[in-house]
């Protein structure tokens, strides 16, 4: 998936994947996937995509601030 967001251009198959999080299982409507990116640029970006009932029912790329991104880090470990 790609979306630019404030000029930049975010694209999951050029990124480098930094940490992936699944919540549920395949198939589960309130299940859903948190992928942390990294581009070569050095910037960070979450791509989510989900169930119907889930947080994420449409897939979407969010940018992320450095700082943000460590604190996601942590809170997934």
């Amino acid at each position: 998936m790609q979306k630019t967001i404030r000029k930049r251009l975010y694209d999951t198959e050029t990124a480098a994947v930094v940490k992936k999080c699944t919540v549920g299982q395949f198939g589960d409507p309130a299940g859903y996937e948190e992928t942390l990116y990294q581009t070569s640029e050095g910037y960070y970006f979450l791509y989510v995509c989900g169930g119907p009932a889930s947080p994420y029912a449409e897939e979407n790329i969010q940018s992320m601030a450095k700082a943000k991104a460590k604190t996601w880090l942590a809170e997934h470990e």
